[in-house]
């Protein structure tokens, strides 16, 4: 098993940085077919083959998945698409 864990600090209000957050996890849902929702502040996801959290506070964004086989072949082109929606948006 693979396992994704990335971490990437912010400015924003806790509020903006949830929202930010969703709008990845769209992103994320419409490319991987994954499910989602939130737990407090930290937003689950899944699907075959991953399981993952994204944890939010008003200073950091603490994106953690593992993947299994399949995907974990895949774990580069994974982890560069969440850097790409993270950097859209947090900057």
């Amino acid at each position: 098993m693979s396992h994704i864990d990335i971490r990437r600090t912010h400015g924003r209000p806790l509020k903006e940085a949830k929202a930010a957050i969703e709008r990845v996890a769209e992103h994320l849902a419409e490319k991987f077919d994954v499910e989602y929702g939130w737990e407090g502040n930290t937003l689950a996801f899944t699907r075959g083959g991953v399981d993952g959290h994204i944890a939010v506070s008003s200073k950091e964004v603490h994106v953690t998945a593992q993947l299994g086989f399949l995907l974990g072949a895949i774990k580069g082109p994974i982890e560069r698409e969440i850097h790409q929606y993270l950097d859209r948006e947090f900057g």
